[in-house]
C-alpha cells in the first residue's frame, strides 16, 4: 500500500516522536554515544519546549522499557499522586460533583521531570548538562513555533488576558506559525537545575540525585507551593486555590513496576497497570481473539468488531480501573468469552456493564449534544458552531453541560449554537467530537544499537489548562480531573493516590522482536493503538503502513476529561470508503472525518538476533517524525 514515508531501517539507532525537533535531539544524543534512555530524556525535555500545549515539566509520564541486560519489559511510573488535602469530601464542600479540568484544583504532583531524572540516574550514561542542552537552547534562543501551538494560544487569549495574567505575559501577543518563540524563564529553570546538580560534585549519579532534590524539595517545589496558594479561575466558574503543597512534592518519588501482559495473536503485549487505561488494550485484544478468525483489514466487519469490543472494554475500564485495583477477573477466559459473546451482528448499546460498578455520573448519561454525524467530513465545514468573539469566556457549572472532551474554557457561544463548540475548546484538547486531532499528549520511542528500547507517553502541564508559574516558565498539570468524586469506586480520589490516567505506552514481544509503540489522544490512545497493532501484528503490514492505514474510534463511553460526558458516535476516516455505508446499515452512528485526522502513532521495532531496527511515525498533524540509521 501507499505510505507517506518509508519505514526506516538500520542498525545504529532509531528515534520516533511527535515533533521533529525532539526526534532530532534524541538522535543527536545517540550520535554522541548516549544510549536510548539518554536520547529519550533529551527528546522529552525538548518536547516540553516545542509542544507546550501537549506536555510540560508540570506534567507526567509513564514508560515501558527494556535494557540490554534485561529483556523483561518494565514500567517507569512518572504519574504524580493526588495532594494530601485532596478528598472527595473537600471537593463536595466546594460544591463540585466533578473536578474542574482547568486551574489549580486538579493539580497532582508533577512527575515527569522526576521520572526522567531517575531513569537517567539508573540507566543513562551522559551528564545532565548534555541531556538538557537542546531544551535550554530552544527555550533560550527560540524554536519555530508549530501551528497547533499558535492555534491553542489564540483560542485562550481572552482567558489569559482576563483571568491568567502570568500566562498572558509569556504567551501573548499570539505568535505567528514559524516564528521563533522563546521561554527564558524555563531556560533559566533548567540552567539552575544543572548548576545545582553539578554543585554536588563530579559523580554523575550524585548529580542526578541532587537534581531530583532540587526539583522536589528546592526552588521548584517552593515556587509551586507559593503559587498554589493563589486563587485562580477554573472551569467551575469560580476561583479556587490549589491543594498541592511543597510537602506533597517532597513525599513523592517515581517507581519501577512490572507490566501487565497478555499473550494474544502470537505476541506478548505489555501495558502499564490499573492506574492507567493501558490494560483496556489487552482486554480488547483478548475479546477479538475470542471472536475467532480476524476480519479483513479496514473492512466493515473489522471496524464493527473493533468498535463493539471497545465499548465493552471501556465500560469495564470505568467500573474497575484505579490505582491499586485488581484487574485479574477481567482477564479470566470465561469472562472474556462472555463479553465477546455480546458482540452481535448489529451495533450494540454504549454502556453494557460487566464486573464492578459504573459511576452514577456515567449512568446519568451526561451527553454532549451533537447536531450532526451522518454527513461527509466536517473538518473545516459548516457543521460546527459559530464562535462569538465578543465577551468573556463562558464557564459551565456542575459538569452537566459544557466542555465535552476538552476539559477547558470555552469562548462565549451564542445560545442557538446547540453544541458548545468543541472545535474551539482549548483545555485538554484530545480530539474534537468530530475527530479533528488537536493533540494533548506526546509520544517517544527510542532504540539503540546495544538493545535498550523505550516507549514513553509524556503529557500534562498544558499551557492552556493551568496558569503559568512565571518564575519557572511552566504550568502545573490537571490530571486529577480524571478521578471520580463518588465514594467507593476504584478511581475515587484520595490523598497519595494516582488518577486513572489515559496515558498508555505499549510494548510487545514475539520471536526475538521487541516492538515499542504509542500515540497521543486521551481516551482514543488504546483504540488507535489497537488498529495499528492489528495492522502490523495480525495483517502483516510494516510499521509505516500500519500507521498510515485508515483509522477510527468510538466515543460511546464516559470521557476521562472534564466534564466527563458521553456520546454515541463512531468516528472514522473518510479513506475507509465503502465500508462506511455498511456500518450505518449495522446501526452505527457514523461521523466521517477528514481522511488523515485520527491518531499520531509512532513505533520502533528491534530484532534481537540481527540487531536490525525499524521505525515509523505519523504524517497526521504534520509534526511527527522518525529518524535513524
Amino acid at each position: 500500500m501507499f505510505t507517506t514515508r518509508p519505514e526506516l531501517a538500520g542498525t545504529f539507532g532509531m528515534v520516533a516522536s511527535t515533533h521533529w525537533l525532539a526526534s532530532s535531539a534524541g538522535m543527536a544524543i545517540l550520535e554522541r554515544g548516549g544510549n536510548a534512555f539518554d536520547a529519550a530524556a533529551a527528546a522529552a525535555f525538548t518536547l516540553h519546549v516545542c509542544e507546550p500545549h501537549m506536555n510540560g515539566p508540570g506534567g507526567e509520564v509513564p514508560a515501558i522499557f527494556v535494557t540490554a541486560g534485561n529483556p523483561t519489559p518494565t514500567v517507569l511510573c512518572g504519574q504524580g499522586v493526588a495532594p494530601g488535602g485532596a478528598t472527595a469530601e473537600r471537593f463536595r464542600e466546594l460544591g463540585l460533583d466533578v473536578i474542574p479540568g482547568t486551574g489549580l484544583l486538579a493539580a497532582t504532583v508533577p512527575g515527569a521531570v522526576g521520572a526522567w531524572l531517575t531513569l537517567l540516574r539508573d540507566h543513562g550514561t551522559m551528564p545532565l548538562r548534555d541531556i538538557l542542552d537542546f531544551a535550554i537552547g530552544y527555550a533560550e534562543h527560540g524554536h519555530p513555533v508549530a501551528p497547533a501551538v499558535v492555534d491553542t494560544i489564540a483560542a485562550v487569549t481572552q482567558l489569559f488576558q482576563q483571568y491568567w495574567p502570568s500566562s498572558a505575559r509569556l504567551w501573548l501577543p499570539v505568535p505567528a506559525a514559524g516564528d521563533l518563540f522563546r521561554n527564558p524563564a524555563l531556560a533559566a529553570t533548567y540552567r539552575r537545575l544543572v548548576d545545582e546538580a553539578e554543585a554536588a560534585g563530579g559523580d554523575r549519579e550524585r548529580q542526578l540525585d541532587a537534581a531530583i532534590r532540587t526539583w522536589y524539595e528546592g526552588f521548584v517545589a517552593e515556587a509551586v507551593d507559593e503559587f498554589c496558594r493563589t486563587e485562580i479561575m477554573d472551569d467551575s466558574g469560580r476561583a479556587h486555590a490549589g491543594l498541592l503543597t511543597g510537602a506533597d512534592l517532597a513525599a513523592w518519588q517515581p517507581s519501577y513496576e512490572p507490566t501487565i501482559s497478555l499473550d494474544v495473536f502470537g505476541w506478548q503485549v505489555h501495558k502499564v497497570g490499573a492506574w492507567s487505561q493501558g490494560p483496556v488494550l489487552l482486554q480488547q485484544l483478548a475479546m477479538l481473539e475470542a471472536l475467532g478468525d480476524p476480519a479483513e483489514p479496514v473492512s466493515a466487519a473489522e471496524v464493527h468488531r473493533v468498535v463493539e469490543v471497545a465499548k465493552l472494554a471501556f465500560a469495564d475500564r470505568d467500573a474497575n480501573f484505579g490505582d491499586g485495583a485488581d484487574l485479574s477477573p477481567l482477564f479470566d477466559p470465561a469472562y472474556i468469552a462472555r463479553r465477546a459473546a455480546l458482540v452481535g451482528d448489529d451495533a450494540g448499546p454504549s454502556l453494557r456493564n460487566g464486573l464492578g460498578r459504573l459511576p452514577k455520573y456515567v449512568l446519568e448519561g451526561r451527553t454532549a449534544p451533537m447536531g450532526f454525524g451522518t454527513g461527509e467530513p466536517t473538518l473545516g465545514g459548516s457543521s460546527g458552531p459559530a464562535l462569538d468573539t465578543d465577551g468573556p469566556p463562558a464557564f459551565h457549572r456542575g459538569g452537566s453541560y459544557g466542555s465535552g472532551r476538552s476539559g477547558g474554557f470555552l469562548p462565549a457561544l451564542r445560545q442557538d449554537d446547540g453544541f458548545l463548540g468543541a472545535r474551539h475548546r482549548p483545555g485538554e484538547p484530545t480530539v474534537n467530537w468530530w475527530g479533528t486531532t488537536r493533540g494533548d499528549t506526546c509520544h517517544i520511542d527510542v532504540a539503540d544499537r546495544w538493545g535498550n528500547v523505550i516507549s514513553a507517553t509524556p503529557s500534562g502541564g498544558w499551557l492552556q489548562s493551568s496558569p503559568t508559574i512565571e518564575s519557572l516558565g511552566f504550568c502545573l498539570g490537571t490530571r486529577a480531573q480524571m478521578f471520580w468524586l463518588e465514594d467507593g469506586l476504584p478511581n475515587t480520589i484520595a490523598p497519595g493516590k494516582r488518577p486513572r490516567t489515559t496515558l498508555s505506552p505499549s510494548f510487545a514481544t514475539r520471536d526475538g522482536i521487541h516492538l515499542s509503540f504509542g500515540t497521543p489522544g486521551g481516551d482514543q490512545q488504546d483504540q488507535w493503538q489497537l488498529v495499528f497493532f492489528l495492522n502490523h501484528a495480525v495483517h502483516g503490514m510494516n510499521l509505516q503502513a500500519a500507521i498510515d492505514s485508515p483509522s477510527w474510534h468510538t466515543a460511546a463511553f464516559a470521557s476521562s476529561f472534564y466534564p466527563r460526558e458521553t456520546s454515541t458516535q463512531l468516528l472514522i476516516e473518510s479513506r475507509v470508503g465503502g465500508a462506511i455505508d455498511e456500518l450505518r446499515k449495522l446501526g452505527h452512528d457514523v461521523a466521517v472525518m477528514d481522511g488523515w485526522s485520527l491518531g499520531r502513532m509512532s513505533a520502533i521495532s528491534r530484532d534481537l538476533e540481527t540487531g536490525l531496527l525499524r521505525a515509523g511515525a505519523n504524517a497526521r498533524g504534520q509534526q511527527g517524525y522518525a529518524v535513524g540509521r
